[in-house]
């Protein structure tokens, strides 16, 4: 069973344990491409492409001419310390010990426009590149066309030794849509977490958002290892509810805060 979460644009700068043994991006070469592509724009480019402020795309043309290999603790930063949106605070990685980290090694991925598919210890350096971006390389006109059939078949390499082979869905449509379910080894599950209130069940995104990185790191804290431990996920209040779920999309509501 694999949990694939997004990235965020906000990133974690605060220091780190540098004697975590972090390990290099799986599709590094095909980033590197990426990286070369984008070292073509200039800010303004950027700018545009990204829907970005000025200081932004200063910021991050910067960061695509500074991008340098070979990734190591003098340089980059472990995927699941870098990234601090609301996810994040959920996964609240930076409390993993060591047994943690070896479990989220296999049984967590981060979606990334730049890197395609990380591990929680593979190695980044700052960035900022949605997969979303509508940026022509040699492969097509978005990143999804960069992309392919790559994600999702690292996917299955990742699955490749567990019992349980399903996809469990943390991300955002903007993320997922990189993976192809229909290359997959084994069906994905959608977790939908809702707010009650007045009766009524509805998505509020900050909570979810938070839901889906709190639901990894119970997942990683359980060691679950089958799709239906899932169920008894129960943190911050949350209940799963059969009632509203189907076989591909697994609900979860509690009373709105």
């Amino acid at each position: 069973m694999l949990a694939l979460i997004s990235p965020a644009k906000r990133l974690n700068e605060d220091p780190w344990d540098e004697t975590l043994r972090c390990t290099q991006p799986a599709l590094l070469e095909q980033a590197l491409g990426l990286v070369e592509v984008c070292r073509e724009l200039s800010p303004p480019d950027l700018q545009r492409l990204m829907k970005i402020s000025e200081p932004l795309a200063e910021l991050n043309f910067t960061r695509f001419q500074d991008f340098s290999t070979p990734f190591s603790a003098s340089n980059a930063k472990p995927a699941g310390l870098t990234f601090a949106g609301d996810t994040y605070v959920g996964l609240a990685a930076h409390t993993f010990d060591e047994q943690d980290w070896a479990f989220a090694q296999d049984h967590l991925g981060i979606l990334s426009g730049l890197f395609g598919l990380l591990r929680p210890l593979d190695y980044v350096q700052a960035y900022r590149l949605e997969m979303g971006t509508r940026l022509a390389t040699p492969r097509g006109k978005s990143l999804y066309d960069y992309w392919g059939d790559r994600v999702s078949d690292l996917v299955n390499e990742r699955t490749a030794g567990h019992t349980d082979r399903r996809v469990i869905n943390l991300a955002s449509k903007e993320y997922i849509k990189v993976v192809d379910p229909s290359r997959l080894a084994a069906s994905g599950i959608t977790m939908t977490f809702k707010e009650l209130k007045q009766g009524k069940a509805r998505v509020i995104g900050l909570f979810a958002k938070k839901a889906r990185g709190s639901m990894a790191r119970w997942m990683i804290k359980q060691r679950v290892q089958r799709a239906e431990e899932l169920q008894g996920f129960d943190e911050g209040g949350y209940e799963y509810r059969p009632d509203l779920s189907s076989d591909v999309e697994w609900v979860y509501t509690r009373p709105q805060p």
